[in-house]
């Protein structure tokens, strides 16, 4: 089963890609729906279970933790391919956009199941190559900017965990995670510490944590929106952020100073997001700042080095992957509709696009952690993991976080959305289904997440603790 994961999404790119040119490009967006649709449904009818272990010969296997992952992927890429239908004009960039999904489907969904530190890294690859083009895919100067500082950064992090895959394969002799683990644990060498940073370094910059953060706005600003909400909601969590939980938990292990230098990171990176995006008038770009910050949480509660930070991890992980999604597929219908990002020309639009704005409400608040959406609970499972491992400043300081990100999105939907309708817009109405099915869908996720909690802590906490 495991295998069908990554062999279903490539016989549907050989499909659409094998000849009849028109009839393919017809059913290319009918067929990479389905592919998503298909993942998610799997995934919900065995998610609960402790774990699945589908071990094949290529070393797969789905375990709790990754089981969020590829049910947060086949989420994120349904709601995105939709987005695409709208916003992207030509049938061939169409065609091409939807072969780049199903490509990053296949990447992504084996870096989840993968426990091979080399295997690993090709599908980190196959993603990265896929977000490169999909970045640059407006051709225009802005996006080729982003995709580039994107490549650069990205290079570095793959020849930092190239050179720590070298170092580590030397000493177990074998890149599997068991091996790898058993061979270095413990061991004060410095070549062995030297790896492990290279490797922590590079996941760090691939998912975007301060001081390595530079890359993210320009990339996730100058991105079609589509491929905004595709690359924020899940390709930079699940090669960055999954990564760094699955190969600190089950590889290097939580020693004091991982444990401190991902705490460190973390708030340092909850709190410049924050900021920064205080400062923004380009929606889209405050957007992307508050990724950084809400990645920040995660990897603040990963740094506990407890199975209920890791939990809280994962959950938060979800949930951002959700509502940022849906934030980011906003912010294309309102670019779409008006023709800015500049939230300061804007004003009511809650008056002429009411689903637009009160899904942005939903969101928005579930990122500020305010009951009873899903985000208060990830939140509320961090905060209560620091307290419990004794970071009492760090549980205080996550919570000034959570106030300032709900005084920025207040901010912004006070410029955006509420007061008096903008003359210039009084005539404009929500945008089209391609775009609003998937915001609703999204925030119906947010709230009944949020509202059926106790469910949730059977079906994500617990299965994500005992993996751990």
């Amino acid at each position: 089963m495991a295998l069908l994961l990554i062999l279903i999404p490539l016989a549907s790119i050989i499909l659409l890609n094998i000849g009849f040119k028109n009839a393919m490009t017809k059913l290319a967006i009918w067929l990479s729906l389905a592919v998503s649709a298909w993942q998610v449904a799997m995934i919900i009818f065995k998610v609960g279970f402790d774990s699945l272990n589908l071990v094949n010969v290529f070393n797969l296997e789905i375990d709790g933790l990754s089981s969020v992952l590829l049910l947060s992927i086949g989420i994120v890429a349904f709601c995105s391919i939709l987005v695409g239908n709208g916003t992207i004009c030509c049938p061939k960039k169409k065609f091409n956009f939807y072969n780049l999904i199903l490509l990053s489907i296949i990447g992504m969904n084996g870096i989840v199941m993968v426990r091979d530190l080399f295997s690993m890294y090709v599908f980190l690859e196959i993603t990265a190559v896929s977000a490169f083009i999909l970045i640059a895919y407006q051709e225009d100067k802005f996006s080729m900017e982003g995709s580039f500082k994107y490549l650069v950064l990205s290079a570095v992090a793959t020849v930092m965990m190239l050179s720590s895959i070298a170092i580590l394969l030397m000493y177990a002799g074998n890149t599997s995670f068991v091996m790898v683990r058993d061979a270095v644990q413990g061991m004060n060498s410095p070549l062995v510490l030297t790896a492990i940073a290279l490797f922590v370094v590079g996941l760090l910059i691939k998912g975007g944590l301060v001081p390595f953060h530079g890359w993210l706005p320009d990339a996730y600003t100058s991105a079609p929106a589509s491929v905004s909400a595709f690359i924020a909601g899940i390709v930079t969590k699940t090669t960055g952020i999954y990564t760094m939980i699955r190969i600190v938990s089950e590889v290097f292990g939580f020693s004091e100073t991982i444990k401190m230098i991902l705490m460190i990171v973390g708030l340092i990176s909850i709190f410049v997001g924050a900021l920064a995006a205080l400062g923004q008038n380009d929606f889209k770009r405050m957007l992307a700042y508050s990724s950084i910050s809400q990645v920040g949480y995660i990897i603040l509660s990963l740094g506990t080095g407890t199975a209920l930070g890791v939990a809280g991890a994962v959950f938060h992980l979800f949930n951002h992957s959700i509502f940022k999604t849906q934030l980011f597929i906003n912010s294309a219908a309102v670019e779409k509709q008006t023709g800015t990002r500049d939230m300061d020309s804007m004003s009511g639009l809650s008056n002429v696009m009411p689903v637009t704005g009160w899904t942005s409400v939903v969101a928005f608040l579930s990122t500020a952690g305010i009951p009873p959406l899903s985000g208060f609970w990830s939140k509320l499972i961090i905060v209560i993991a620091l307290w419990k491992a004794g970071y009492y400043w760090f549980a205080g300081l996550a919570i000034i976080g959570s106030l300032i990100t709900l005084a920025y999105f207040l901010y912004m939907q006070r410029r955006v959305f509420f007061g008096k309708i903008n003359v210039n817009f009084k005539d404009i109405k929500e945008a089209g289904a391609s775009i609003i099915i998937p915001a609703i869908i999204l925030a119906a996720i947010t709230l009944g997440v949020g509202i059926f909690f106790p469910y949730f802590i059977n079906t994500i906490i617990v299965p994500v603790s005992s993996v751990f």
